[in-house]
């Protein structure tokens, strides 16, 4: 095999075959075998250390600045947590390992099961799935063989609320369940009256988060929960929102069944980038037969050991997930301890309504009173101005901050999402409502500067549809474009 160097004109040349095995090489179709040199630049370490750093100083993260994003719960990552998650002796397992072998990760694994049920009010847990929404799968998928287990066949359809997280029916539809919506009551919680008559012998459960997404809580839950109970239906909840009950509100005490958490969310772990993340999902006691396999169990002896039950329904991932992840919702959980993980949620829930009450003049507030982690705006107060939220989004940039969750929850046309999470100071929120006064100001006396914002990023305004429709994914593309 001819193995080609990458500089223009240069000849390949020829590995020695005691040096290099490729025999592997063989199986590999003849059409899938280079034979033109792959064409790359020819550039120095230093100049390829030099660009990504520069990339890297471009880049926005949590790490360097305010990130409101609404429902994402972008809170920051503890660096004791990172330093703990690269232990070589964890680090360096193998996950073909013998259970004798590593005794230590497994216990992590135990422990953190065990944390997760104490605060969600459940039975058990599984840290198996990669995601949040890979967690709404499991937990679907456990729904349904909990029904199939009862010669229950019919009940194919599941409930979810006109507000919900989009993955909610996503997860619905590719679990092969069909959506059912459920509209919301003007202050944004589940209508119970539209819920009665959807009720019926073929419903499976209904999904739910709360506080919702709105960010604010569901005050009828128990009765929500009578209703589906009383139908043969099973309640899942949304782990998206946890954060502001931790510590002091479980879910299984609401009547939820089923629940996801997400790990990169309310455990202060890597979020964003398409991952890393972690979707552990809990059951009410009488379900946990049916979890993935494999599972982590202690022994009598006190010796941790991996089953594989009978009843489950199956592997979801694997091995075990994302393992790293989980090391740092651990060290996480450990570090705060049961006394100040309860200062989570009240902390969150106090900078969303600083910022909310400081706020409301400027932007309109279509579902007023007291928010949990989270509350919504449908954009600029004074329409008039022509000034949307994506224009606003888009003029934070130019002061440093990222943009909150724009366009979501769909129930209003202009809706702007803002989650401050319990990390932020008093300091960045004031900051934060400073600039939002400046934008709206800036909106009613100089709207085209808002308008065309951003203005002073290294990326000024792009023609967002042009970009969809015409990437640009090449270097030689993007050179030819500078």
């Amino acid at each position: 095999m001819i193995f080609e160097l990458s500089r223009p004109g240069r000849k390949g040349y020829e590995l020695p075959a005691d040096k290099y095995n490729t025999d592997g090489l063989k199986d590999i179709p003849a059409d899938l075998l280079r034979t033109q040199p792959l064409d790359l630049p020819e550039v120095s370490e230093l100049d390829v250390v030099r660009h990504y750093t520069n990339l890297s100083n471009k880049n926005f993260g949590v790490d360097t600045g305010f990130y409101p994003l609404g429902s994402c719960t972008m809170k920051y990552n503890p660096k004791i947590s990172e330093e703990l998650s690269a232990h070589p002796a964890f680090a360096g397992l193998h996950p073909l390992q013998d259970a004798d072998s590593a005794q230590g990760a497994l216990e992590l694994y135990y422990n953190l099961q065990h944390a997760l049920s104490s605060l969600a009010g459940l039975s058990e847990f599984t840290l198996n799935p990669y995601a949040g929404a890979h967690g709404e799968l499991t937990g679907l998928m456990i729904m349904k063989e909990y029904h199939r287990s009862r010669g229950d066949h019919k009940r194919t359809r599941v409930i979810i609320p006109d507000s919900a997280h989009g993955t909610n029916p996503a997860s619905a539809m590719v679990a092969g369940m069909e959506v059912v919506e459920v509209k919301s009551k003007p202050n944004g919680s589940v209508d119970v009256e539209d819920l009665k008559p959807l009720l019926d012998d073929t419903v499976a459960g209904i999904m739910m988060t709360n506080p919702n997404t709105l960010g604010m809580f569901e005050i009828e839950i128990m009765e929500i929960a009578k209703l589906v109970h009383e139908a043969g239906g099973l309640l899942y909840y949304d782990g998206a929102n946890f954060n502001p009950l931790l510590g002091r509100v479980r879910p299984g005490d609401m009547g939820f069944d089923i629940m996801h958490i997400n790990l990169h969310k309310t455990f202060s772990t890597p979020h964003g980038g398409g991952g890393p993340g972690s979707g552990p999902v809990g059951v009410r006691k009488g379900l946990e037969k049916f979890l993935p396999n494999p599972r982590v169990k202690k022994g009598e002896d006190g010796k941790f050991y991996v089953e594989f039950d009978k009843d489950s329904l199956g592997s979801v991932s694997t091995f075990f997930g994302n393992f790293s992840v989980m090391m740092r919702a651990y060290a996480y959980i450990l570090s705060l301890g049961k006394e100040n993980i309860r200062n989570v949620g009240p902390m969150a829930t106090l900078n969303a309504n600083y910022i909310k009450e400081s706020l409301k003049d400027d932007y309109l507030l279509p579902i007023d009173g007291v928010c949990k982690h989270e509350f919504v705006f449908d954009g600029l107060k004074d329409k008039s101005t022509g000034v949307t939220t994506l224009n606003v989004a888009k003029r934070l940039l130019d002061y440093g901050f990222h943009a909150p969750t724009i366009y979501f929850p769909l129930l209003f046309h202009e809706s702007m999402m803002i989650e401050p999470t319990e990390t932020e100071s008093l300091e960045t929120l004031d900051e934060f409502i400073e600039v939002m006064h400046k934008v709206a100001k800036e909106a009613r006396e100089t709207p085209e500067d808002v308008k065309n914002a951003p203005l002073s990023t290294a990326v000024r305004k792009l023609d967002e549809t042009s970009a969809a429709k015409n990437p640009i994914l090449t270097y030689k593309g993007m050179k030819s474009q500078d």
